[in-house]
This record gives structure tokens, sequence and C-alpha cells, in this order.
């Protein structure tokens, strides 16, 4: 067994992207600061339908951190947070496709349904596969619903990083997906970061054990397997470095993480988790405090069966964060025609 898994304190401080940007910057996946997506008049709503999306439950832990959080900014009377799983198959995920165009018929599909079945006024795409992909899909070119992907938020995170220990590097977790686009790679080095300082790691299948149990002594041997073999990819043995979980799931195993790199000592600068990131925009200093409390409402909808050992292993972490997030799982909207895939 594991032992009791102690919690590292932030490494990295938060700025906006926008301080780093070269002007005329480009970059794949369209990052930029995620706060100038949100128009003003979102904040002048009285209630709001925030939707977050994932290839899976991970983006859960971001909904759950949204919910709480809103429930004493007081900047709504009323939010409706819904939880829309745009995984397609319980056989295998956007990952296991053959190609990047069925990816993204798939996932425009799913957000087309997204859009009509939940009217929401600000989706939240928790994922980084699908954050990749989304700049390609038709929804993307038509939509006027604002639209957050965590690419902007995970490398805004590494770009602070890197600036704070010029001799180090970072190591990007993430999917086959994630990894294979090579979006945060492509961005730092428009940034100015050198390629040598950034060691990418793919994590195959690892959101399927952490969604069976994130805090399982299962999934901390993979996690520890995938960390060894990311800590060849570093310059040198020495060398400092810090860790990108660029997958929504991982977040829900931090502990695993953190005993995973701890026996490294000093040259383990921390762990860079942009889901708290990419929810900074919506809580902006001087919204605040509209409301004295807001009441906070979450459903979460599903065209695949949830088992029910992935509700109670998800939702006991669901659990610290919000009840309201760990009640709306195991009681899911099941929704088998919930999106095409034709």
């Amino acid at each position: 067994m594991r032992a009791h898994q102690k919690r590292y304190p932030p490494t990295i401080l938060g700025i906006g992207l926008s301080l780093l940007v070269p002007a005329g910057a480009f970059f794949a996946g369209d990052v930029s600061d995620p706060s100038v997506k949100i128009p003003a008049s979102f904040f002048e709503k009285q209630s709001v339908t925030i939707a977050v999306t994932d290839s899976g439950l991970g983006g859960l832990g971001i909904l759950a951190e949204a919910a709480a959080r809103m429930e004493t900014a007081g900047i709504f009377e009323h939010a409706d947070f819904v939880f829309f799983n745009a995984l397609f198959s319980n056989e295998g995920g956007y990952n296991a496709l053959p190609s990047t165009g069925e990816k993204v018929r798939i996932f425009n599909s799913a957000l087309e349904a997204l859009a009509r079945e939940v009217r929401p006024d600000l989706i939240l795409i928790g994922c980084n596969t699908l954050s990749v992909i989304y700049p390609r899909t038709a929804f993307a070119g038509k939509t006027d619903i604002p639209v957050l992907g965590i690419v902007e938020a995970g490398t805004a995170l590494l770009a602070e990083a890197l600036r704070r220990a010029p001799g180090s590097s970072v190591i990007v977790f993430g999917t086959p997906t994630t990894v294979g686009e090579a979006a945060y790679r492509k961005n730092l080095a428009v940034l100015g970061f050198e390629e040598g300082r950034i060691a990418a790691q793919s994590c195959p299948d690892l959101e399927s054990f952490i969604e069976k149990d994130p805090s399982s002594d299962e999934t901390g041997l993979v996690i520890a397997g995938y960390a060894a073999e990311a800590l060849g990819r570093l310059p040198g043995p020495k060398t400092p470095f810090s860790v990108s979980l660029n997958c929504t799931h991982y977040g829900l195993s931090l502990g695993a993480w953190e005993e995973a790199f701890a026996p490294e000592g000093a040259r383990f600068l921390g762990i860079l988790n942009p889901n708290s990131r990419m929810l900074d925009p919506l809580f902006p200093p001087e919204k605040r405090g509209r409301y004295a409390r807001t009441e906070v409402a979450v459903r979460v909808l599903s065209r695949v069966e949830i088992s029910a050992e992935k509700i109670a292993a998800v939702g006991r972490v669901l659990e610290k964060t919000s009840p309201a997030a760990a009640r709306a799982l195991a009681a899911y909207e099941l929704r088998p025609g919930l999106f095409d895939i034709r």
C-alpha cells in the first residue's frame, strides 16, 4: 500500500498568457489569454448556464471546483453547471480513433448536441485531447457561444515555469493525441522556449485506470511507470524539472504523481495542474460580491453508461470539493442518443 499522500504546495504562480505573447504570434489550438474570450455581457447576467465537456469523467474535477468557487463568489444569483460527457463509446475513446478527421467529426457532433440540448452561456472544454482538435470543428467556426479550452491554461503555466527557472525543463504528460499533436511544444516554441527544455510523455490508457479508481495502488503503479520513463527524456540526470498534467483526469490522482517524483528531491520543482487556472477567467475580482451567495445546481449527461464502480471511485474525489457534483454524478442522466456518431 502507498503511504499517506502528502500534498505539496503549488510551485508555480499564475499569470495571464497575454503578458507572454509576442505581437502577431500564432498558436496551435488558438492559445491566447482566456479571459478575453468571455464577453462582458456574460458577467451582467443574473443566472448563467455553464457547460463542461470532456471525453470521459476527468472534467468533472474542473466542474466540481468551478461549482465550489461559484457558490461563494457571489457573481451570479444562480448558476447551472452541466457536465456533458463527450465520450461516444465505452469500447474506445477519441484516442482509439484511426484519424484526426474522425475525432473532429464526432466531437463536432457532440458540440452541436451540447449547444442544442443545454443552451449554455459558456462552454469549458475540460480535456486536452478535445481542446487540441476543437479549432478544426465546424462548430468552432460558427458558434457565438464563448468557448474556453484547457490548452490555453496549460501553456500559461508551462511558460511561467520555464521563465521562473531558466535552467529547468518541463515534462508534459498527456494522452497520445495531446502528445502527438504537439500543441504545447509548438506554443512554447512561438514564445521562444528551446525545444530541448520540453519533454513529452504519452500515457496510453492512464485515464481508464484513474476512472476505475484514482487512488488505487494499480493506478499509482501505472503513474510511477510513466514517470520513470519520462525522467529518461530529460536532458540530464541533474536537470531541474516541473511536471505538467495535461489531461484533466490526471489531477484526480495528484497524490500518486507527487509520490512518483518525490524521490527526485530538490530538482523536482513541482506539479503544474492547469485545471484551476482554466477557471480563473470566470472569477474576475471586480465582479465578485454582486450577490450574497450563488445558488448552484449540477447535472451530468452521458451518452454511455457510467459504471457504479466509476461513480463510486470518482465520486469520492469530487465529494471533497463539491458534494453537489458528486451527487449529480451518482444521479447522472443516461441518454444513448445524446449525439450522433454516424
